[in-house]
């Protein structure tokens, strides 16, 4: 009974500690605690109750249960404010599909009644055509010249420009709600609570036009702000100044604008706007923003004409910003222009043409800039080494504005031409006055001041067949050693130092050592990556090498998202110190690929790249081959390349003679790589690579398929082919990933068929870089290490289906693969080979 008693008590004193009730005080300090430490250890927790002496009646138990508690109450917290979230943007997204919905409802009954008014009009057309009166003929006189509407005359004054904005913001207004353009949604663009907005373009409408639909978490204001200040997010705007501003007398604004934009390529001009941009408040609480060029059919002040600029004119354009119930906005986005097509060669016309690359370079950059400053605001973007949020973006435009001002080399910015020396596909431009260049990014403590001479860029473009530009560019971000030279990484490098190297010349054998990407931010989309770049191991010479410190280069790399039309990739990079200021100098160099949407057959065979100035000399389509059609013209692209480099000036010519040697060796470089990566992309009408036809690859092919035979006891191919060039043909061309590996201690690929190649996203020669545990998943590799003695003593090994990636990082999967060991004329193991059997990227 005592017994009993005593464990009943103990189940009441249990019960009782169940529930304690803290003071205000002891919830204070708890809270404290917390902020600082959500989860503290057992130790942390009777640290607390010494040091604090109102926490002295309460157990360690009950303490540990009151931050799970607190724990869970956060969780749910952020939780319900998640939800709430999703569940305004979906309330807002639903609005904008509603809307959308009701104006092709309204789009498809005016197809319905013009339909029925052309059946009309064909059945009266042999009625007419026999009418032969002169009634007939002075009716249809009179409806041919029907006097067109005019502008009443306008000035400069207030009153003509608040007259002209009037206008422009009717015309605006129809375009936003989609009643006077017939917008069709943009390819692979689909709306849905996680995607930028809705996206829509227009092929028939005068010019290129794009139009999106969106919600951020901004107030209008906010969002208006940002949308007016272009140069900090569209990445095309060289400048935009404010000429004239007044208020109007309806609370509005009205502004006189001159904006300047970069042209994409060497081998057109940049172009300008003369533009009125209105200000103003609806009656429903919307704010507009909207915008027009100024020319002499609308009437208004004008500007002249400014050298090495094509005045381009921008039809009434503008944001439409509307409040959204409980925080953020609803914006629509109207971009209309007309880019003067005509004033480019005609390879590079469908860039002018495209209302698609409007769409990627205006309409969805506005979106992302707006996306990315909101969540920025709400802390879900993390952002590494400790850099703020516009500390990078500052990073990121300065790194594309010095590469758009290489391409372009304005002579306002104190650029100018050197001779050539024969041969025009490099063009070699210098600039005297770095200090104009740089502006306010040069101080006296780098070395690009302590030079006497200035900065040299050597740049060209080339028209590019038959590979994405977004495969290209991650190419050339993953393998460097493909194309860069070491010795001009060091030399480029050396120029934030006080004594540069002196010029390099071509060595035999020179010292290349790894990259390391250190990620540093990304946009939200995943669709910009800013990335420090570690070269380790670099030198002159190998001797300085040994001595030298790693060096490091800050890269933009951009538009990797293969599925994204009209995207333009770029590759962008400078070389830093380690230090890394804010304000440290940046000389960027890199590589920008833009698609062309052809509208005619590509110039050129199949499989190959050509030099753009070669290709402008074509002449009229009428002389250019057919074999291209379909599918292989929409995959043109035009690739510009810009380097740039410090020189003394004695020294102008020397660094003159290496720049355009090593763009040269870029250029094949690049070549080289768009041939070797075409093959993965193109359509069955392109015939495959051939195999490689050295000796040694016909010994290793004769090797493969004596010991697959050997260890396997069948034929790798059913044909029965004795000669060594059939037999490395058909190990070529074989359906299946064939990968030759190395028997070390970390195997590495010294050996792909196509279909490998494929697989692995690589080129023979970058293949060598390749080791094998890189391209195995975690099963594949256990699988691997405990089949590799198996291997090794029985010869061969069944491996199950599992998943590898490739070289650019996609996951490819295969059904099964063997592995077998490959022995030499002399019976020693020479390598071991994986055949991995349909085989699919995810």
């Amino acid at each position: 009974m005592a017994v009993m008693a005593n464990n009943k008590d103990a189940k009441n004193s249990m019960d009782t500690s169940k529930y304690v009730r803290y003071t205000s005080e002891q919830v204070e300090a708890l809270e404290r605690v917390y902020s600082e430490c959500p989860k503290p250890s057992s130790l942390r927790r009777q640290q607390l109750i010494r040091e604090c002496p109102i926490l002295s009646n309460i157990e360690p138990k009950q303490i540990k249960v009151w931050f799970q508690n607190r724990r869970c109450r956060e969780k749910q917290r952020k939780e319900a404010s998640r939800l709430q979230t999703v569940n305004r943007k979906l309330t807002a997204m639903n609005k904008l599909l509603m809307e959308e919905n009701d104006r092709l409802q309204k789009q498809v009954s005016q197809l319905v009644y013009e339909n029925g008014y052309m059946r009309q009009q064909l059945q009266n057309a042999s009625v007419a055509a026999t009418d032969t009166s002169c009634e007939s003929v002075v009716t249809s006189g009179q409806h041919q010249h029907n006097p067109t509407p005019q502008h009443p005359p306008r000035d400069a004054s207030p009153a003509g420009l608040l007259s002209i904005a009037e206008e422009t913001l009717a015309e605006f207004l129809s375009k936003a709600k989609g009643a006077a353009v017939d917008w069709v949604q943009m390819p692979g663009m689909k709306p849905g609570p996680d995607s930028i907005g809705i996206v829509a373009i227009s092929n028939t409408c005068n010019g290129v036009a794009a139009r999106a639909c969106g919600l951020v978490g901004l107030d209008p204001t906010k969002v208006a702000e940002i949308l007016k200040d272009r140069p900090s997010w569209l990445r095309d705007c060289r400048c935009l100044d404010v000429l004239t501003a007044f208020p109007t007398g309806n609370g509005g604004t009205i502004e006189l604008l001159y904006m300047q934009t970069y042209a994409a390529t060497t081998l057109a001009s940049a172009r300008d706007f003369w533009t009125l941009r209105y200000t103003t408040v609806l009656e429903d609480g919307s704010l507009v923003v909207c915008e027009r060029s100024l020319s002499g059919t609308q009437g208004g002040p004008s500007i002249p004409p400014v050298q090495h600029f094509v005045r381009a004119e921008m039809l009434p354009s503008g944001y439409l910003i509307q409040p959204c119930e409980g925080g953020g906005s609803i914006i629509r986005i109207v971009d209309h222009m007309d880019l003067e097509p005509w004033s480019v060669p005609e390879v590079l016309r469908p860039l002018y043409e495209s209302s698609t690359v409007l769409a990627q370079k205006m309409t969805i950059a506005a979106l992302r800039r707006l996306r990315q400053i909101a969540q920025e605001a709400t802390g879900e973007v993390v952002f590494g080494w400790g850099r703020q949020p516009a500390v990078l973006r500052t990073f990121s435009q300065r790194l594309s504005r010095g590469f758009n001002e290489a391409v372009n080399g304005f002579t306002d910015d104190g650029w100018s031409l050197m001779g050539s020396d024969g041969v025009e596909d490099v063009t070699i431009a210098i600039n005297s006055s770095p200090n104009k260049h740089f502006g306010s990014q040069v101080n006296a403590s780098n070395g690009l001041t302590t030079l006497g001479g200035g900065i040299l860029c050597a740049k060209a473009s080339m028209l590019l067949q038959n590979v994405p530009p977004a495969l290209l560019v991650r190419f050339l971000r993953e393998h460097r050693s493909e194309w860069a030279d070491s010795n001009i990484d060091a030399y480029s490098a050396a120029a934030l130092k006080a004594s540069p190297y002196s010029v390099p010349g071509s060595r035999a054998g020179g010292f290349s050592g790894s990259q390391v990407i250190l990620p540093l931010a990304h946009t939200v989309e995943h669709e910009e990556f800013l990335e420090v770049i570690k070269l380790e191991g670099h030198g002159l010479t190998q001797e300085e090498a040994v001595l030298s410190r790693d060096m490091f280069l800050l890269q933009l790399c951009s538009g990797i998202d293969e599925n994204a039309a009209g995207a333009c990739a770029e590759l962008v990079f400078a070389p830093i110190d380690e230090s890394f200021a804010d304000d440290a100098p940046l000389l960027p160099s890199g590589f920008r690929v833009i698609p062309l949407e052809s509208r005619t057959d590509g110039s050129g065979g199949p499989n190959r790249t050509l030099d753009l100035a070669s290709a402008l000399e074509v002449g009229s389509a009428g002389t250019r081959t057919s074999g291209d059609s379909g599918a292989n013209s929409n995959l043109r692209s035009v690739l510009t390349i810009a380097f740039q480099f410090t020189y003394e000036s004695h020294l102008r010519e020397n660094v003159a003679v290496m720049a355009r040697q090593y763009v040269r060796s870029v250029v094949a470089s690049v070549q080289r790589v768009a041939m070797a990566l075409a093959p993965s992309r193109l359509s069955p009408h392109v015939g495959p690579r051939p195999p490689p036809g050295t000796p040694e690859a016909l010994t290793l092919a004769r090797w493969i398929c004596q010991s697959y035979r050997l260890h396997i006891g069948v034929d790798l191919f059913r044909a029965d082919c004795e000669a060594s060039e059939s037999v490395l043909k058909l190990l070529w061309h074989h359906s299946d990933a064939i990968m030759c590996c190395s028997v070390k201690s970390l195997p590495v690929f010294t050996f792909a068929n196509q279909a490998g190649l494929d697989m692995l996203e690589t080129t023979l020669v970058a293949l060598q870089d390749i080791s094998l545990d890189k391209i195995l998943d975690e099963n594949g590799r256990k699988s691997f290490f405990t089949d590799y003695g198996q291997i090794i003593q029985q010869g061969y090994a069944y491996l199950p289906a599992g998943i590898c990636l490739s070289s650019m990082g996609r996951p490819a999967s295969y059904d099964r693969a063997i592995a077998w060991k490959v022995l030499n004329d002399e019976d020693s193991t020479h390598c071991i080979v994986f055949m991995f059997m349909n085989w699919s990227f995810m």
